[in-house]
């Protein structure tokens, strides 16, 4: 295997981890989301979050357990061959995962021309282009660099959101006047709005399991990642159930399921200044999001040629340079996919597509740490957080039940 001997840097820490899973999970979605959540919950919208949330805990906890375990990059792919020591299952789920990546990161390519063109007016495929070789050159610099990188623009998305909760503090004010409004009770309709928002509001916690690729970067791993894990995704519940709270409460519900861009339309409307600030946030935030995926899917490859799950002529995507300590053939080969498809496809049957993916290796996930704990011996095995066998029981069937319903949908 060529460079074996070279390793995968371990620089991450729990805070640049937790930051590391906030940008991969706080990104474009939110800033487009909230409108539509709000469509179809009206003011209780926010408790469609929460629903979301807590349907999205149960698979998070899958992850956190067999990150634990198992903290290898290609982290899906290693869970299943675990649990099935199947190879041909194995390759197909890294397969998933690495297309995944790139879908993902393709249909934000797509998204980031739209923004960039706000700004600057040139053709699609230049800018595509541009931004997929800058993303890859950087995550071909370093872990560290990239995730500091990615840091950084987290930091700004958030600020982002906190901007909007700010610029609606006086509507926040009137919420313990206005709290009825978030009361349910036995209505019916009102429940069937808020399940069919946490739908919706599922895919904006959707990034979490992104986090367990970088597992051989990790500082004591065992530990750090199950926790990142956890307080990325409670600490994404607390910011989106706050400005999904400030949105509704300063914009009819209805009238905010109408805009395209329903933060920059508040922030517009609410301080009747130009948007372009909340505009730029935007575009970093997919900035963002492309390059955590992209680093993401070039660990997968890199994983899965270190374990031999790939066909010989392939085993180069184990190279690390000595220099960098990055799998850099691998990321070369992620940049290269990345660009075509976002050349070949639209944004909207990229992004289906892309949870539709998500969805199915969440299912196997779910479906490996099941089989993992019925195993004899495999409760001892365990070195880090061990959670009951009804988590992923029930995070298969909430994952099993969402990828139907989308697959119905990308049928019509």
């Amino acid at each position: 295997m060529p460079n074996s001997s070279n390793q995968l840097r371990r620089s991450l820490t729990l805070p640049m981890l937790i930051l590391y899973g906030l940008g991969t999970t706080i990104g474009g979605g939110i800033y487009a989301l909230v409108g539509k959540v709000a469509a179809r919950a009206g003011m209780l919208a926010p408790l469609s979050f929460v629903a979301a949330a807590l349907l999205s805990a149960f698979t998070a906890l899958a992850f956190a357990e067999l990150s634990s375990r198992y903290p290898k990059s290609a982290g899906e792919a290693v869970y299943v061959q675990q649990a099935f020591n199947k190879k041909s299952l194995t390759v197909i789920i890294g397969i998933l995962v690495v297309f995944n990546g790139c879908i993902s990161a393709a249909a934000l390519a797509n998204g980031f021309v739209g923004y960039l063109q706000v700004f600057v007016p040139v053709p699609d495929w230049i800018a595509i282009i541009t931004v997929t070789a800058a993303l890859g050159l950087l995550a071909i610099w370093g872990i560290g660099q990239s995730v500091i990188t990615a840091a950084v623009i987290t930091v700004i998305e958030i600020a982002g959101l906190i901007l909007i909760v700010w610029v609606t503090r006086s509507d926040l004010a009137t919420f313990p006047l206005r709290l009825n409004e978030f009361n349910p009770g036995l209505n019916s309709t009102m429940w069937l709005g808020i399940l069919s928002g946490s739908f919706l509001a599922f895919y904006a916690f959707i990034g979490f399991e992104d986090m367990v690729n970088v597992a051989e970067e990790v500082v004591d791993v065992e530990r750090n990642l199950p926790r990142a894990i956890i307080v990325t995704l409670a600490l994404t519940t607390l910011i989106y159930c706050l400005v999904t709270l400030a949105a509704v409460l300063s914009v009819p519900p209805e009238q905010l399921g109408h805009q395209s861009a329903p933060l920059t339309y508040i922030y517009a409307s609410k301080t009747g200044s130009d948007a372009m600030l909340i505009s730029l946030i935007s575009l970093l935030a997919i900035v963002n999001g492309g390059l955590i995926q992209m680093i993401m899917a070039s660990r997968v490859l890199y994983g899965m040629s270190r374990q031999s799950l790939i066909p010989a002529q392939l085993n180069f995507m184990a190279d690390i340079n000595p220099h960098t300590q990055t799998p850099i053939k691998a990321t070369l080969l992620v940049m290269l996919l990345v660009s075509v498809l976002a050349l070949s496809y639209a944004i909207e049957s990229l992004a289906e597509t892309t949870s539709l993916m998500i969805l199915i290796i969440a299912v196997l996930v779910n479906t490996a740490l099941v089989r993992i704990k019925l195993k004899a011996g495999a409760r001892s095995e365990t070195k880090g957080i061990r959670v009951p066998i009804a988590v992923p029981i029930i995070g298969l069937i909430i994952s099993f039940g969402f990828a139907v319903m989308i697959a119905f949908d990308l049928m019509k």
